[in-house]
């Protein structure tokens, strides 16, 4: 995580065995140079400790018991809710989701979410049939009515209880990741009502079952920017080869290997699209013939005779409709802007990153990105070396 430096987080803590991931939530946001206050109710305290907390915030934890003594110049609450920018709830149970939804305050907790106006992220964490009670799914849609609210979505699996469900907290990078957003957008749904589609990694052109001509893409951009266009409230659909990390709740996946596939994938999802973001690193040529068995090394060829793929990208420029927006991307050495303004313009974007792959800690497998946006108006925008998350919210903050 780069760039949150003075940003204010307030981490709400509720009663749940979860409680044990919010240590690494608030170290992580504290190393990133975050600054982190913490509330624990006080069921939390059956499961960690206020010392614990302050540990790792480097500053005392918050608990009823120091809300209701007046020590404090000002109520502790209004403090607190208009001091953070970000307010993150986790884990997030059936009684505090009960009370937000009926707008209760009985605890510094609830009074803090009713004296603020930042944006508030929920991370559930419950049993399964407690998660799946009509009474606890009606408060769950009911908060999230309130644009304030923003949610992180349990996962499945074995719970604490040994019961095989959803109710799991999902884990600290995503909600880490989430309040990352909120911090960039202010809690901004901007593509709210939106199709966003992105293509990402590095696609395969196969010899035989097991060689193949690739490139070092991992994808990573491309999740970036799906989570971000989730986060600013995007219907998102991600178009991904084969990756190391996993697609989080709420986005849909499609998996594919070759260019061939990702175009038939990309031609059937188009159409519905309002924003299309071509991050995948598309192979430009494949093996003229593909070998349905391995072949031994003593039969490898020793010239290898190419074909070109289709132009995916060019395609979609030339199919693309008034309201569609396509935004592409050129990974290049040297020279970055030439090449990057003549595929702007001869592929039909309305915009592309232009990406310098020859830099450290950029460019393909790295966690952090840079490029010079721009489109076909004229507009260039340096985004300087950060994480690729915050980078897909620059990219997004351009093109909208």
């Amino acid at each position: 995580m780069q760039g949150l430096q003075g940003k204010r987080v307030l981490v709400g803590i509720g009663g749940g065995i979860a409680a044990y991931k919010v240590c690494e939530v608030i170290s992580t946001l504290f190393k990133s140079g975050v600054e982190v206050r913490a509330i624990l109710t006080q069921a939390s305290q059956d499961f960690i400790t206020p010392l614990t907390v302050a540990t790792l915030c480097r500053h005392p934890a918050y608990t009823d018991r120091v809300f209701w003594e007046p020590i404090h110049y000002r109520p502790l609450h209004i403090e607190l809710g208009e001091w953070a920018d970000v307010l993150a709830i986790a884990p997030l149970t059936a009684n505090t989701l009960g009370k937000l939804a009926h707008g209760l305050a009985d605890n510094l907790l609830t009074n803090t979410v009713l004296a603020s106006r930042c944006p508030v992220l929920l991370a559930p964490a419950m049993n399964t049939d407690m998660w799946e009670q009509q009474s606890v799914q009606r408060n769950w849609q009911q908060v999230l009515s309130d644009p304030r609210y923003h949610r992180v979505d349990p996962g499945a699996g074995v719970l604490a209880c040994d019961r095989i469900g959803t109710g799991r907290m999902a884990e600290p990078t995503e909600i880490l990741t989430a309040i990352q957003s909120l911090l960039h957008t202010g809690g901004n749904r901007d593509l709210a009502g939106k199709h966003v589609l992105i293509s990402t990694g590095g696609t395969r052109e196969h010899l035989d079952p097991v060689r193949f001509i690739g490139n070092p893409s991992t994808g990573k951009m491309g999740l970036a920017l799906a989570q971000a266009a989730l986060h600013r409230g995007a219907r998102v659909t991600l178009i991904h080869v084969p990756a190391t990390w996993e697609v989080p709740p709420g986005i849909q996946a499609i998996s594919v290997v070759s260019a061939a596939q990702m175009r038939e994938a990309m031609l059937t999802c188009f159409p519905d699209a309002d924003l299309i973001v071509m991050a995948a690193a598309v192979a430009d040529v494949k093996p003229v013939e593909y070998a349905s068995e391995k072949l031994p090394k003593t039969k490898l060829p020793n010239a290898l005779h190419l074909e070109s793929v289709p132009d995916i990208v060019a395609e979609l420029g030339q199919r693309k409709q008034p309201h569609q927006r396509l935004i592409g991307f050129a990974a290049q050495t040297g020279d970055i802007i030439k090449p990057a303004l003549q595929k702007l313009k001869t592929k039909n974007l309305d915009a592309i990153a232009a990406n310098p792959i020859d830099q450290p800690n950029t460019g393909f497998g790295s966690d952090s990105n840079q490029a010079i946006l721009m489109d076909q108006q004229g507009r260039q925008q340096r985004i300087e070396s950060c994480s690729k998350l915050q980078f897909a919210h620059y990219l997004f903050d351009f093109v909208k």
